[in-house]
């Protein structure tokens, strides 16, 4: 009996080891039971957890919800986050293709870039979630489609004019190896002289770097920064505002959970109902009424603009009375 009782405490030990050594696995979150074989069964790749892209994945599933889908009866899905590491991306993508899921959903263009390489072979449908230049990412064709969040750029630089009537120079950090942030600084450049505004970008290649870059612009004497929906700054924003704000100079978000962190303003989408879109549309390749092929990746036209006033006190910005008839509080329960 001692010997047995030995053998099961040294299977257990082990057991415990190996569940407690890979620190560097995807974050997964799905369903508690194992999804039935007769149910499709998407699989849903993230590349990070902040707001932005967690309201892609909710309006997601609130889209295919609407399109009629219902959860455990017309799909199961499966879920999980990269940690912004595109190594896991890859794994996670290779994984929900060794599944033969019946289709992949991917949330920002590092995701999606994965979904669609492992899918290909198997000919498995996928569709991107917030990526703003999908041509640039090399995913306009294919067996995939989805929902461009491409930024309202001229929208914005006339929010920054009106709230900032006499600044001249507008920061920027972008990641280099991110195609959505190299199309969106290519854009500002192009349009912000009609504004009167110069750029002062600085782009980054990693995480780590972008605090850094912050000080750069900050010590550049900027007038004022702001954001892309670039996932690498997005991620440390908490970090970026704890220097603006001791430096007095105001940042702009890219959407409405930006400015509820504390930009002072946006003009932005509502990535709920970007989620939404991309649902609608997983909900069609689901239900055979159309292939992604047949399906033009769509674009988000609408846009608003977003406050917050306690932010925009702060920093000493009077809210003029044409933006304020039509901004929304970002903090308005």
């Amino acid at each position: 009996m001692k010997k047995l009782f030995a053998f099961i405490l040294a299977a257990v030990m082990i057991m415990a080891l190996c569940a407690c050594g890979n620190t560097n696995a995807p974050v997964e979150s799905a369903p508690v039971d194992a999804p039935s074989a007769d149910i499709p069964v998407i699989g849903i790749s993230q590349y990070g957890e902040h707001p932005s892209l967690d309201n892609c994945r909710e309006g997601f599933l609130m889209g295919l919800e609407e399109a009629g889908l219902k959860e455990g009866v017309d799909f199961e899905y499966l879920y999980q986050n990269a940690g912004f590491d595109d190594n896991i991306a890859i794994q996670i993508a290779q994984n929900f293709s060794a599944k033969d899921v019946a289709l992949m959903c991917g949330i920002a263009t590092n995701s999606a870039t994965a979904c669609f390489a492992a899918a290909e072979d198997k000919n498995i449908p996928v569709i991107f979630n917030a990526i703003t230049d999908p041509v640039e990412a090399k995913l306009d064709s294919g067996n995939i489609t989805g929902v461009s969040d491409k930024l309202p750029i001229a929208a914005q630089l006339d929010l920054i004019r009106q709230l900032q009537p006499e600044a001249k120079t507008i920061g920027i950090v972008y990641t280099t190896s991110e195609p959505n942030s190299v199309s969106a600084i290519a854009e500002y450049k192009e349009k912000a002289p009609e504004y009167g505004f110069e750029i002062v970008d600085i782009g980054v290649t990693a995480q780590a770097e972008v605090t850094q870059a912050v000080d750069t612009l900050i010590n550049r004497d900027v007038d004022c920064i702001s954001n892309l929906t670039d996932n690498n700054v997005v991620g440390v924003l908490d970090s970026i505002l704890d220097k603006t704000n001791e430096a007095g100079i105001p940042v702009y978000g890219s959407e409405i959970e930006q400015v509820k962190k504390g930009c002072v303003a946006s003009a932005g989408i509502d990535y709920i109902e970007l989620g939404k879109q991309t649902g609608r549309l997983a909900a069609k390749v689901l239900k055979g009424e159309a292939t992604c092929e047949e399906l033009p990746y769509e674009t988000v036209t609408e846009y608003s603009i977003y406050v917050n006033n306690d932010a925009l006190a702060e920093m000493n910005i009077e809210l003029p009375s044409a933006v304020a008839d039509k901004a929304l509080d970002a903090n308005a329960e």
